[in-house]
């Protein structure tokens, strides 16, 4: 009896141990006032308050500027910037636990054939993933989550990082339906939605031209929207047609389309879905929008920008082409934002990735824009996030320096809806735990 006595206390003991390792819980929803004081508050459209004061009143911005009293819960941010909390415009984050397909039992990101409208990312997001820390850690407080395979995938949701389960985590439902446009370029291999020249050589017949192939594709996308249409037209359904009834809200524009493409012909195709359709179109990816950036603007159509840290698309492209795309599109008046799609990093450079666009022309306010409040705009939640501004959601972040530069940016403090969040993470935890190995602090070497 007594050995199964100190069995069960050594496996509780053992659990709290883990438990202070490994859980970080959600922060309560945020009551009463708060204020952030002595700043240098990134508004996110532009504007650079000095000495500046935020207050905060049960989850939202009440007030932003210089000369705000404040009295009772005060954080003094003196010495510290202010930026709006960071937006991941388009990730798998919550889908796929571990990079590349190694282990599918922790992945659920794909589903089997084309035609999956219907397919809603949000039900299968995992609030307990470990890269969420990690994000937080670098200020990415909010991120689209979108589901991948196939040419319509599926629809996408917004998501907050600091949630117990999706239903929590859910910051703005179904907000687009996705689709991996084919490769209309005729190279061996074509990439990743691309095809190959053989695929499709059926025995003892020829190889199918896979230009031709793709071209084929997208007319059975278009198809299957005119289809859509004319279901929507018929009033007296026999029967509900999921798939169709999952792409309404494309008709009235209450939904974004987003186009994952990079190639001039695939961005052309995508205006002509605009065009026929009307559909709210965004392109995801964009290497070559910079070639026709005018027709982009003349089209309303924005851009979401993959990493920067990646090779040009084209031989005849400047090596740095990635690097200057930004700055080209914000001079041709094309609204876009910044991405980061690295699996191997986990998403959480996004930050830095706007740093480069710093160093190839934009602004240091543009490039953090790009990462906010443009970000918000494209996906339609800027009335809620994206900047520092009274009426909405306080998602702040606070950092030691700039949170743009990989050398001085340190996340000292993160808000969403005014609730301050944990910024302990797995590697957090792996730090503390090996510096306590070697008996060493904070102050040494």
């Amino acid at each position: 009896m007594k050995k199964i006595f100190f069995s069960l206390i050594s496996f509780l003991l053992f659990t709290v141990m883990v438990k202070a390792q490994d859980d970080v819980y959600p922060a309560a929803a945020q009551k009463g006032t708060i204020y952030i004081t002595n700043a240098t508050i990134h508004v996110g459209n532009g504007q650079v308050i000095e000495n500046g004061t935020i207050e905060i009143k049960d989850g939202k911005i009440s007030k932003v500027g210089a000369g705000i009293s404040a009295s009772g819960n005060i954080i003094d941010a003196k010495g510290k910037q202010v930026y709006p909390g960071l937006i991941l415009p388009n990730t798998d984050l919550g889908l796929r636990e571990i990079a590349g397909n190694a282990v599918r039992g922790s992945n659920d990101f794909s589903e089997l054939g084309d035609w999956n409208t219907n397919i809603r990312s949000i039900v299968a997001y995992n609030a307990d993933s470990r890269i969420i820390g990690t994000l937080r850690a670098n200020g990415i407080l909010l991120a689209n989550v979108a589901p991948l395979g196939g040419m319509l995938p599926g629809s996408s949701t917004i998501v907050q990082l600091d949630a117990w389960n999706w239903e929590d985590a859910a910051y703005k439902m179904d907000i687009g339906i996705h689709y991996n446009i084919p490769s209309l370029m005729a190279r061996s291999r074509s990439g990743r939605f691309g095809f190959f020249p053989g695929m499709a050589q059926q025995a003892g017949g020829s190889a199918t031209d896979p230009v031709k192939a793709a071209l084929d594709k997208i007319e059975s996308a278009k198809s299957f929207f005119r289809e859509a249409k004319a279901y929507f037209a018929d009033k007296n359904h026999l029967e509900t047609n999921l798939k169709f009834e999952a792409v309404r809200n494309l008709f009235d524009k209450k939904q974004k389309f987003f186009v994952h493409c990079d190639q001039v012909k695939q961005m052309l195709a995508a205006i002509d879905f605009a065009k026929e359709f009307g559909f709210n179109v965004v392109i995801v990816g964009g290497s070559e929008s910079w070639q026709i950036a005018d027709l982009l603007k003349q089209n309303n159509i924005p851009v979401i920008l993959n990493r920067e840290f990646n090779l040009p698309t084209l031989e005849d492209d400047d090596i740095d082409q990635p690097f200057k795309t930004p700055y080209l599109l914000k001079k041709a008046g094309v609204l876009f934002c910044l991405n980061d799609d690295f699996e191997e990093t986990r998403y959480r450079n996004l930050s830095f990735n706007a740093g480069e666009a710093a160093a190839y022309g934009l602004t240091k306010e543009e490039a953090l824009q790009a990462i906010t409040l443009d970000a918000a705009k494209i996906l339609g939640i800027d009335d809620r996030t994206g900047s520092i501004e009274a009426g909405k959601d306080a998602n702040i972040i606070i950092s030691k320096g700039d949170v743009l530069d990989m050398r001085t940016s340190i996340i000292t403090d993160a808000f969403i809806q005014g609730r301050k969040v944990s910024l302990e993470n797995k590697q957090t935890q792996l730090y503390d735990r090996f510096m306590h190995k070697y008996g060493l602090s904070e102050n040494k070497n």
